[in-house]
């Protein structure tokens, strides 16, 4: 840390400042008015499904979008008009990479590690082991899930202070996904920052320090998981000596399914209405479960079809 702190990297600097950054496509609203901050140093979480934006979020805050409306900083830089110096502090990888086919692994490490600026060698071989890559082969050989490991690689290699992940680990088998969370909290114990947008709610829950919860191109949640719970009833199973009482009026209760001398149920707001009862009644066995981000997410979004984020993407949409 003390490093970056030579660098010019101060305790309270933002990582990224967002202001009211907004991109139409036509009359699609793709983002709207986003204010954001990420402090240096913190994991932050970007989730939403399918067309909510986040994929915009990323190319704007790279500078390979130009705002319809508001600005957006990386470490006190305009990402629009100060790009390049921006970029010499992150490193970016995307769900899909696209590389040079004829060149070998190690020939693509080289090169990306030459427009990076800079590459912990050390590191670098340590990552191809990690990820059990093997370098001398050429690119145009590679499966889906060796191309994205050699992504992750060059971004990793850099040790940036900030490291933008898009779907990271699109196409990696589960060893291969806890060697990334691996990375990601070495990169965090090393004082680096992570934007890490991703649909693998169990991804997210391991690594993140707080979440931000994008639908339909708004922000409509941010915080830590503890501050976010309320968006989920906490789930209670409660056993019985004998039939279970009547619990549908307790204030706060839904979901209830009994089961023999067993009742499974969802309660939202104070527990204590419930306690009380439940004590009353002679409860033997009382287990409680935290929701979890998958279900914290469903809560938010239930079945809302995705709206379709319509940008320009290279290859496609």
């Amino acid at each position: 840390m003390k490093e970056r702190e030579k660098e010019g990297m101060s305790v309270m600097e933002k990582a990224i400042r967002a202001q009211g950054l907004s991109k139409r496509f036509g009359e699609v609203l793709a983002l709207a008015s986003l204010d954001l901050e990420v402090e240096a140093g913190e994991v932050l979480g970007y989730l939403g499904p399918n067309g909510a934006g986040k994929t915009t979020t990323i190319r704007l805050l790279l500078g390979m979008l130009q705002p319809t409306s508001g600005r957006a900083e990386i470490f006190g830089l305009d990402a629009q008009h100060a790009a390049e110096a921006a970029h010499r502090r992150l490193a970016y990888v995307g769900g899909e990479t696209s590389l040079w086919p004829s060149l070998t692994g190690e020939e693509t490490l080289h090169l990306l590690g030459r427009v990076q600026g800079r590459v912990d060698v050390a590191y670098r071989d340590e990552l191809i082991e990690r990820f059990a890559l093997d370098p001398s082969k050429k690119v145009r050989s590679y499966s889906k899930g060796n191309r994205q490991k050699l992504g992750l690689i060059a971004g990793l290699m850099s040790r940036a202070d900030l490291l933008m992940l898009d779907e990271p680990t699109s196409g990696l088998d589960p060893l291969m996904e806890r060697e990334f969370r691996r990375c990601v909290l070495k990169a965090k114990a090393a004082g680096q920052t992570v934007f890490l947008s991703s649909h693998i709610l169990s991804e997210v829950e391991a690594l993140c320090d707080r979440v931000a919860i994008l639908r339909s191109g708004r922000l409509v949640e941010i915080g830590t998981l503890a501050e976010m719970r309320h968006l989920s009833a906490l789930a209670i199973e409660a056993t019985f000596t004998s039939t279970p009482p009547d619990l549908s009026r307790v204030p706060g209760v839904s979901d209830i399914e009994i089961e023999g001398n067993r009742v499974r149920l969802r309660v939202q707001g104070s527990v204590e209405p419930l306690l009380d009862r439940l004590t009353a009644a002679r409860v033997t066995q009382l287990l409680s479960r935290e929701p979890s981000l998958e279900e914290l997410f469903l809560a938010r979004y239930g079945a809302e079809p995705a709206r379709r984020e319509q940008e320009v993407i290279s290859g496609g949409h």
